[in-house]
């Protein structure tokens, strides 16, 4: 609890009273957590981040405490925080848990712990009747044989933990690719998955409030290369309305399991009509940086309205809006600005192969206007 100074003086009158210092503790200090705090404070909010790399895109932002995850003494320095969330996965469930005990936590402890494992989280969309591939958990040579058997190839070979922009699987297309995919990621528990033949990758952003409401974003389409997303098209074009609905369904009955709070991504394959969960990120997402120009309110201060117990702001997206990774490289700032309705954004990464250094988004009236856009920006170095 804050300590409260005791004044002598006469009381301020109501008009006059501040509103009280909030401090948000935050596992990671990577760009999610600096975007969080750019959103952060015009609401008079303060940040305290741990994460161990003294480099960390966030740190130059707010009080960076540089320490392992688990470490006592930083631990206790978030305690302190009137309220401790993450900005991305991989963090221990341990430290969430440890921080539980002294503070809230939100998304929960739980959630974090079932985003993190892919057999845990298929396992979870599967008793709440929400589509997916087909899986198996994988321990051995000899049940990934058997399984392949059963699922039939093509088929994916993933780990269940700490996999992310293409890293920690493998496809596999005939029966001689599995001694070398099972050499590669076998010393760790794994999750076989039939293959899905998907004509686009699709993602619904969600927030869910203390107080149990909840608000959606329009399904956005995602575009991958090399296992990385490298453009987002917002809304998703020709989504019919049913669709959006089953999307919305689908992810209430995941925010109600797992009793969220907070931002909720989840991924979606659509196959004739049919939408496929594919996986679900516990936080705010790379699909969804087009609302901080793109949307009457940005994932990232929904995200901190939502472990608040602010109101939840609207949804809606302004008008047709796309993002674009940086990955690798940084275009000349000048000519990223001189594409109408477009936004850069850095996150004071250095660069190299395969990383995500910034990204862009960019704004039209009409689809066709933004199409023309975006194809003016993946010109340049690093976009798209």
């Amino acid at each position: 609890m804050n300590a409260r100074k005791v004044s002598s003086q006469p009381p301020i009158p109501d008009s006059s009273r501040r509103e009280p210092s909030l401090t948000i503790g935050v596992l990671g200090a990577g760009q999610l957590g600096r975007m969080m705090a750019l959103a952060g404070y015009p609401l008079g909010l303060r940040f305290v981040f741990l994460d161990p790399a003294a480099s960390a895109p966030a740190g130059s932002l707010a009080e960076h405490v540089v320490a392992d995850y688990l470490d006592e003494q930083a631990l206790e320095r978030l305690s302190a925080c009137d309220v401790v969330t993450y900005e991305f996965e991989s963090v221990p469930v341990e430290a969430a848990r440890r921080l539980a005990q002294k503070t809230q936590v939100f998304p929960p402890p739980d959630a974090l712990a079932v985003a993190q494992d892919r057999l845990l989280e298929k396992e979870c969309f599967r008793a709440l009747g929400v589509p997916t591939a087909p899986f198996a958990p994988v321990s051995t040579r000899e049940e990934l044989a058997s399984h392949v058997q059963e699922l039939g190839l093509p088929a994916v070979l993933k780990t269940r933990r700490f996999g992310y922009d293409g890293k920690g699987q493998a496809v596999l297309r005939s029966e001689a690719d599995l001694d070398a995919a099972f050499a590669e990621l076998g010393a760790q528990p794994l999750l076989l998955e039939g293959f899905v033949p998907f004509e686009r990758e699709l993602s619904l952003l969600c927030v869910r409030g203390r107080d149990g409401k909840v608000a959606f974003y329009p399904l956005v389409e995602n575009r991958h290369r090399e296992g990385i997303l490298r453009v987002t098209y917002a809304p998703a074009d020709g989504i019919r309305d049913s669709l959006q609905a089953t999307a919305e369904r689908y992810a209430g009955q995941v925010l109600e399991r797992l009793a969220y709070v907070g931002v909720l991504t989840i991924e979606f394959f659509l196959r004739d009509g049919e939408l496929y969960a594919n996986e679900m990120a516990p936080r705010v997402h790379n699909s969804g940086h087009f609302t901080i120009e793109g949307a009457e309110t940005s994932q990232f201060e929904n995200h901190l309205r939502a472990i608040l117990g602010l109101p939840l702001g609207s949804t809606e997206v302004l008008e047709p809006c796309a993002m674009l990774n940086l990955v690798g490289d940084l275009p000349p700032r000048e000519a990223v600005l001189a594409v109408p309705s477009a936004h850069l954004h850095f996150y004071d990464k250095a660069p190299r192969v395969g990383r995500k250094v910034g990204h862009i988004t960019v704004r039209a009236a009409t689809r066709a206007a933004l199409d023309a856009n975006v194809t003016r920006l993946l010109r340049l170095p690093g976009a798209g």
